[in-house]
Order: C-alpha cells, then structure tokens, then sequence
C-alpha cells in the first residue's frame, strides 16, 4: 500500500553513524530520520491498528452459549418436578465435599485463571503487529502497511545499488536490520550508498513512526 507524500521538494539527509571497517570483513551504519509533516492533529489518530480478535471471541461466545444453555434446561427440568443433570449432582458434591487445598481444585483455579488473563491481554491490547501505520495525509484515510511488504520494497531498493549481491532485510515495529553482501567496491562505499537509498526508501513507505534503520554489510563467505 501506498500513500501520497507531503509538499516540497527538499530532501534531508540521514544522520549517518560510520563504524570502521572490522577484521571480518564488515561494515555497519545506522541512520536516523526527520519525519515529515501531517496533518494539523493527525498524530491523534496514527495509533496503532485494533484487531477484531473474531476467533478468541467467537469461541468464548460459543462456549458461554452452549453452558448457559445447558444450564437453561437443567433448572427449567427442576421446576418441572424431574431430577437434576447427574453432572449437576456431582459437582455440587464436589464442591461440597472436596477441600481447597486439592490438586485438581488448584489445577482448576489455575486455569481459570491463566483463560481470564489471557482475555484481559487481549482487551487491553490492540495486535496486529505485523500491521504498521501510515503518516495521515487525509483526514478521512486511514491506512497500514504490512511488515513484510515493507520489507520487500526496503530489499528491492536496496538491491539498485551497484556492488549489493544479496540483501535480507528484517522489519519490526521500531527498526529496520538490513543485512547485505557486496561482491565489489569497498564496504565504505556500498553501505554509505544503501544509508542513502534505503533513508528514501522508508521515508517512501510514508509510515507515521519511521523505524530506525541499520545497516550491516559484508563480504561472500568462502565457498568450501
């Protein structure tokens, strides 16, 4: 997915961090980024996506369904003169009967417990990692990019630069480690060409929190 970028034609460059060259023949950088103008309160709503969660929850509506229903029928066959459920009987006897400090008393609790848990993670929280924001040039559009997706156009604009063999690029939330071997030119040279490219390679992906980037370059391993 894509989305329009703002006015004006004046490009910043990245801060750019250089390390030397170390023995093994590798060269990393790291840069920064100026992000680019919104809309006048957009930042409002550039948190992140919700997810539905249709499964955990349509399980746990089936599950109280199905024992509200069951329970439904076992009381109305009570006021109706017939004995109660044998499974009833038996764990209101249990209840009764067994003391607090048993095993599967505590197993029990235990599960219930982690179920109740883990339903309150997913109401506090929104998921969808994989999904990150786009910067909101429209107030009326709100849109995501997919990590992976972000990742590929990040590894196709990498590969443009002349002497880059291979590249792996590894997309997270908060930062973007791209790792790629050069065949020719010096490793200075090839990483200071990726910081630029891949600098307008994510400000490209019009994303309202631009990650972080790292770049490591090296030489092909020895074959044999």
């Amino acid at each position: 997915m894509s989305e329009p970028q703002g006015s004006g034609s004046t490009r910043q460059q990245p801060v750019i961090e250089k390390d030397a060259e170390n023995e093994l023949g590798q060269s990393t950088s790291a840069a920064d980024y100026t992000p680019l103008p919104t809309l006048d309160g957009a930042e409002d709503g550039n948190g992140r996506f919700w997810s539905a969660r249709r499964v955990p929850a349509g399980l746990l509506a089936l599950l109280v369904l199905a024992a509200a229903g069951l329970l439904l029928y076992d009381v109305v066959a009570v006021r109706a003169d017939r004995p109660a459920m044998h499974w009833r009987r038996s764990l209101a006897r249990e209840l009764a009967e067994r003391p607090l400090d048993d095993t599967w008393v505590l197993v029990g609790a235990g599960v219930a417990t982690a179920l109740g848990l883990w339903l309150l993670v997913l109401a506090a929280t929104p998921g969808l990692r994989y999904i990150l924001t786009m910067r909101r040039a429209h107030p009326d559009v709100r849109a995501g990019l997919h990590r992976n997706a972000a990742a590929t156009v990040l590894r196709d604009r990498a590969m443009e630069v002349s002497g880059v063999q291979s590249v792996r690029v590894r997309m997270g939330r908060g930062k973007a480690d791209v790792r790629a071997v050069s065949h020719f030119r010096e490793l200075d040279d090839v990483r200071a060409d990726l910081d630029a490219t891949l600098a307008d390679g994510v400000r490209g992906l019009g994303l309202a929190r631009r990650p972080a980037l790292s770049v490591h370059v090296a030489r092909p391993g020895r074959k044999g």
